[in-house]
């Protein structure tokens, strides 16, 4: 679909969606000036996996996908529980995942480092107790590996798994960008993607989709269950404080994501596979926001800025 975003009744929507999403009416919040930053060109670039999916509007449908699998693991549900406004300030968490998502696909190395260490800082004051499958207390801290490892083969299976489901076809195809698909992409990102935990702590990360199939294999033998607190959770999240419109949008994405799910995980959660009218609905939605958006994001045209400069210097 051609670019709508100079079109006088385009902007309005686009500007609200980006203000949700990001804080900010015209999708520069003031961190994205730190994009600008560095001489470098990041951890991956436009030729890479990472910034062929991150920047297409299916990450809207994996960022609720990924909510929802961690809310079958205690600790992560926890740890947003007690330590987060995830009901009193949904939107405002929102930004603060959108910020690090955005920074850590487009930024600098050393912006990246500073977002880790923002974070890390964040997470140091995030502990607690949570009861395992077989009822008993146990300790978890934000900073565990388990609970590194566990929400980041989360988001990794929600947005690749969102991709595939929805492009192509959200975007025009551009031409800058890998022509990897299928099997050669997913690898690709799952690879690409695993250097985005090693500032926060995680080294060992899934390198391939099969790796990243077997760990959530193992997540599910072990640890995931569904309990009274995973439940008020996951009844939030398809059920958010959203206006009418707000919320028949944000129902058509649940829908897909949810029909996106593994059948063991949608089992798990209690959940039944949607019609498959949320897909395609989900599909024409994000096609066409994307086409008012302007199919790049601001903080993709920065980075590319960044890269530009930094390219004609070598």
């Amino acid at each position: 679909m051609r670019d709508l975003s100079n079109r006088w009744w385009a902007k309005p929507l686009a500007n609200r969606f980006r203000l949700i999403v990001s804080g900010s009416q015209d999708g520069r919040p003031d961190w994205v000036s730190s994009i600008a930053e560095g001489d470098d060109e990041g951890l991956f670039g436009p030729e890479s996996a990472v910034w062929k999916i991150h920047g297409s509007l299916a990450t809207l449908l994996g960022g609720i996908r990924a909510l929802l699998l961690q809310a079958v693991h205690p600790a992560p549900r926890n740890g947003v529980i007690e330590h987060s406004r995830y009901e009193s300030d949904p939107l405002g968490r929102l930004a603060g995942t959108t910020r690090w998502l955005t920074l850590t696909t487009f930024a600098s190395k050393g912006v990246i480092a500073r977002e880790a260490s923002r974070v890390n800082a964040m997470h140091s004051a995030v502990e607690g107790e949570f009861l395992g499958r077989d009822g008993q207390s146990q300790r978890y801290r934000a900073s565990d590996h388990r609970y590194l490892l566990w929400v980041h083969c989360a988001f990794t299976d929600s947005f690749l798994k969102s991709y595939q489901a929805l492009e192509p076809g959200i975007r025009p195809r551009l031409g800058d960008l890998t022509e990897l698909e299928g099997a050669e992409l997913a690898d690709a990102y799952v690879k690409e993607w695993a250097m985005s935990a090693i500032p926060l702590g995680l080294v060992d990360a899934p390198q391939s989709l099969a790796e990243l199939e077997e760990t959530l294999e193992e997540f599910r033998r072990s640890e995931l269950h569904l309990d009274a607190q995973g439940e008020r959770v996951i009844e939030f999240i398809l059920n958010p404080p959203f206006s009418a419109l707000g919320k028949f949008f944000y129902s058509l994405l649940a829908g897909a994501a949810i029909s996106t799910l593994d059948p063991r995980d949608r089992e798990l959660l209690g959940l039944k596979r949607p019609r498959p009218y949320y897909l395609k609905l989900s599909k024409f939605s994000l096609k066409v926001l994307s086409a008012m958006l302007g199919h790049r994001s601001p903080s993709e045209k920065v980075a590319r800025e960044r890269i530009e400069r930094v390219r004609r210097r070598t």
